[in-house]
């Protein structure tokens, strides 16, 4: 069996230390910033080591020497997963001036704003964009939230599983960054314009029944599934480990949350599935 790199890379800010810690706690080997000049030393003896610590590693590096991370390790006999941290450039902005921390480009002279040092090092990813496995947005991600995407990506408690996730959410709150399918369903019927059900959710039955009930809503289910069963089937075929499928209505309440559940159901027997209704609000009756 191969052994597993986890490369943890992203934008200075969005929590690649946070994550590297969450892995750690897991059970993974961490190594941050390690010298890249030493980086095939180090796979070499990664590859031959007996050593159990190196069969789960996680090895976490910055924007300048992510793209030789990834020419080192995809010349290697090891299992390599790339983990990619973002946010928003406004999230980022407001990260560093909370921490007045120096732009790790800064060093390089390169950049003397936070706004160039942010394009920049963007620009830096931009060609290894599709070598990247898992993106997490983390712009408004809390501590917990990080924790549990992990979770789902990376537990050790299991053998490596298609998982995908299902995650409803609206669009005037915006569009989650890191989804790899997003399926708009404000086409159906909404419920927010029958008063009785506004102030319910798609998970209450009243709400759930009234948007999957309708015809538009069967014809739109036949297919979408039908589009997801071959989509899920090629995806496992090229070895994808997660896939998050958004759904999204105007106000993340009502059909996009009908919807999320509906396609949970459908699939949870069939793959490891998870399910977050991401601006669905809690509502209290009476």
């Amino acid at each position: 069996m191969k052994k597993r790199v986890i490369l943890v890379s992203g934008m200075s800010g969005a929590g690649k230390t946070s994550a590297t810690c969450v892995l750690e706690d897991m059970g993974y080997h961490c190594m941050e910033n390690f010298p890249v000049q030493m980086l095939s030393a180090l796979v070499d003896m990664v590859e031959h080591s007996t050593d159990p610590r190196y069969n789960q590693l996680v090895l976490s590096t910055s924007a300048m020497d992510f793209s030789e991370y990834l020419h080192v390790l995809s010349g290697s006999n090891l299992e390599v997963s790339v983990l990619f941290l973002d946010a928003s450039n406004e999230q980022l902005l407001h990260r560093y001036k909370l921490t007045r921390r120096n732009h790790p480009l800064f060093s390089t002279g390169v950049c003397h704003t936070l706004e160039e040092a942010i394009e920049e090092e963007r620009k830096m990813f931009y060609n290894a964009k599709d070598r990247v496995t898992y993106v997490i947005d983390t712009s408004f991600l809390k501590t917990s939230d990080l924790k549990a995407k992990l979770q789902e990506y990376f537990s050790l408690s299991s053998k490596p599983v298609f998982t995908i996730t299902f995650m409803s959410f609206g669009y005037k709150h915006g569009v989650p960054m890191d989804a790899d399918c997003i399926l708009d369903v404000r086409f159906l019927p909404n419920p927010f314009w029958e008063v009785s059900l506004r102030p319910y959710s798609g998970d209450d039955k009243c709400v759930y029944d009234y948007v999957m009930d309708k015809p538009e809503t069967k014809e739109f289910c036949e297919k979408v599934v039908s589009f997801l069963d071959f989509t899920f089937e090629k995806y496992v075929q090229e070895g994808k480990n997660h896939l998050t499928v958004a759904i999204g209505c105007t106000g993340g309440q009502h059909r996009s949350v009908s919807m999320t559940n509906y396609l949970y159901e459908y699939y949870k027997d069939r793959y490891h599935c998870f399910k977050k209704h991401r601006d669905k609000q809690e509502v209290y009756n009476d």
